[in-house]
């Protein structure tokens, strides 16, 4: 009976994703490859001064993430710093200089951390013209530096990779627009409160006053579901009956969570003209997921330990209108991608159980990862697999008819080394440093010991992969975890696209090598399982130490 409940929502969900798949993977390849403009989108290359018909190079390319960005990170900030001026503030005050800069890198990191209650802290105009502009933006970005690396692989001898601002707009006016769309209106009928009363005296039954904040929240939970990108309009996130009001409520969020992430290799395959590459990437991310909902399941229907024993069920911080499975299933959702929302708390969950969701993020995200993020992710894994496979045998790595040569894999080596760097960094540092130690130790940490380390080291996991979600227990509105965790999120975010694109650049200049009887298939069962492995030896030679002194001591207690 257990494990029924736990398949029926895995099974609602997988039906509906393997029904769009295909077609929405194919409408997303026609997107990046039409070479017809919307009326629309010509007028907005004219406003831009962007030549649409001409490529760009991987440094021009670069150059124009860097630059839309950094834009983006200086709006974001100002307009929270103005907030007391603007309209529809509802009488808030402007966040500290370090909050506002946190919340900006984040929002135009695609990783939504809030160090703060959002319905206290932001207004209307904040939150429309800002926080949610970069939902759309940032996930656009990030679908714009996938296609520019699938573009490599299909290259022959070409100096360009595309056009970033005409993927730009393409991604936002045709596929995020139109569907935000659909969703947020699905939302609202669901139940999620899209309105601009601010907030609502009531007189409660027992007769205190009580304040309602009301708010345009089904337009920004549709993007920021559909987007992966995570923030919520209310504290609890997904949590709030607002937001996320019911059963089947919760089953279309995770949808929504999974179904760019989970389509992408549809149009992968599909632009690089062999679909079944895009089945193998697919496969792959499908197998790491279904193993971490699996373990996680698992885990939190156990009950580990004396207070879920005593209560009969790991139930402290879960939703009864979601139960354990819809709670772990939308846990291993936002951190497999690079969502962050959540309808539970991590930090509530037992101990191993809480310690999935951090594994989620320090695999890469990749299973199946966050839009565009989640791909490109995955194809670098994929050449190291190769690279792995071509020593075993003694033949120079090839993937999809391109040469894995020392560039190659150097910038794949760097690409991985990244996020735990910055994650072991920002950790230590939070805990070496004595004037921050005592800080973070005195105001940070509301539970000490090995969970207080488990907090801050999830916070830091979450921060470089972009994820967004926390264990609550952390206070991280402090100028040093406001300024640390949003410098991680920055350099986690762009000096991975820098690499990506340098490595798209790289392929894209390669003629084609015709394959041999000695190259290795890399659609067939054998290279799925071998993708997988090392995803999970990656992470587990990198992270096993740190999480011997959090989780898996906290479990093992």
């Amino acid at each position: 009976m257990t494990w029924i409940l736990a398949l029926a929502p895995l099974a609602a969900v997988a039906l509906v994703l393997a029904m769009v798949h295909r077609p929405f993977g194919d409408y997303m390849a026609r997107v990046y490859t039409s070479s017809k403009d919307l009326a629309l989108e010509r007028g907005a290359y004219r406003l831009m001064g962007v030549d649409e018909s001409s490529g760009q190079s991987w440094q021009a390319y670069l150059r124009s993430v860097l630059a839309f960005s950094a834009v983006g990170v200086l709006f974001v900030y100002g307009l929270q710093r103005i907030q007391p001026f603007l309209p529809y503030s509802l009488g808030l005050p402007s966040p500290s200089e370090h909050l506002s800069f946190n919340t900006a890198s984040s929002f135009v990191g695609n990783t939504n951390w809030q160090s703060y209650s959002p319905e206290v802290t932001l207004g209307y105009s904040v939150q429309l013209a800002g926080l949610a502009v970069q939902n759309f933006a940032s996930a656009a970005v990030g679908m714009a530096v996938a296609v520019a690396l699938v573009r490599g692989f299909a290259s022959r001898g070409s100096a360009t990779i595309g056009n970033f601002w005409v993927d730009l707009t393409r991604g936002t006016l045709r596929i995020l627009l139109p569907f935000s769309f659909v969703a947020a209106v699905v939302l609202i009928i669901g139940g999620v409160v899209q309105n601009f009363n601010g907030f609502t005296q009531i007189e409660t039954i027992a007769g205190a006053t009580q304040s309602i904040p009301g708010g345009p929240v089904a337009s920004q939970e549709a993007i920021k579901l559909l987007g992966t990108n995570g923030g919520g309009f209310f504290n609890v996130n997904s949590s709030h009956p607002f937001e996320n009001p019911s059963a089947w409520t919760n089953l279309l969020e995770i949808v929504l969570m999974l179904v760019i992430p989970f389509s992408l290799p549809r149009t992968f395959g599909t632009i690089i003209g062999d679909r079944r590459q895009g089945t193998a990437i697919l496969a792959a991310m499908a197998a790491l997921f279904l193993a971490s909902y699996t373990i996680l399941s698992a885990l939190e229907s156990a009950g580990l330990g004396s207070a879920p024993e005593a209560a009969g069920a790991a139930m402290e911080g879960k939703e009864q209108r979601f139960g354990i499975f819809g709670s772990t299933l939308f846990a291993t959702t936002s951190t497999g991608t690079s969502t962050g929302a959540v309808n539970s708390m991590h930090d509530s969950f037992t101990a191993l159980g809480g310690m999935m969701p951090m594994l989620n993020m320090m695999l890469g995200e990749v299973a199946p990862g966050g839009v565009g993020s989640g791909l490109y992710g995955m194809l670098i894994l994929a050449m190291i697999a190769v690279f792995v496979s071509g020593l075993l045998i003694g033949r120079t790595p090839e993937y999809l008819g391109k040469k894995i040569g020392p560039r190659e894999i150097k910038l794949a080596a760097l690409y991985i080394l990244v996020s735990p760097t910055l994650v072991l960094a920002g950790t230590a540092l939070s805990f070496a440093l004595p004037g921050v130690r005592d800080d973070v130790v005195s105001t940070s940490i509301w539970n000490p010991g090995t969970h207080g380390l488990s907090e801050v080291l999830y916070a830091f996991t979450s921060a470089a992969n972009n994820n967004g979600s926390a264990f609550a227990g952390l206070t991280a509105n402090t100028p040093w975890m406001n300024t640390a965790l949003g410098v991680a999120i920055l350099l986690g975010r762009f000096l991975p696209i820098m690499l990506v694109l340098a490595l798209a650049g790289s392929l894209a200049a390669q003629d084609k090598v015709p394959a041999t009887a000695g190259t290795l298939p890399t659609h067939r069962p054998l290279f799925i399982g071998l993708l997988v492995v090392m995803t999970i030896l990656i992470t587990a030679l990198t992270y096993f130490p740190v999480l011997a002194l959090g989780p898996l001591a906290e479990g093992l207690m």
